[in-house]
């Protein structure tokens, strides 16, 4: 009887083991899910740091050009 006590624990030991390591293996997914998320979100962010640092530039020769369209124009 005892034997069987055991053996029945052990099955129980064993299933709970299981469940752990399916468990594990999800937030392992999970974790590499995000880590490339977080990836592709830095890479954005870089992508629109560099971009953002042009806008001066764009806005300084708009005004220059609208400039010189005024003086033509009133010229």
């Amino acid at each position: 009887m005892v034997e069987l006590e055991q053996t029945v624990d052990t099955l129980k030991v064993e299933a709970e083991i299981g469940k752990l390591m399916t468990e594990a293996s999800k937030l392992t997914a999970e974790t590499a899910k995000l880590n490339a998320e977080t990836m592709k979100l830095n890479a954005e962010a870089f992508k629109l740091q560099r971009e953002s640092r042009w806008y001066p530039v764009i806005w300084a020769t708009a005004f220059v050009g609208a400039v010189i369209g005024v003086a033509r124009i009133l010229h």
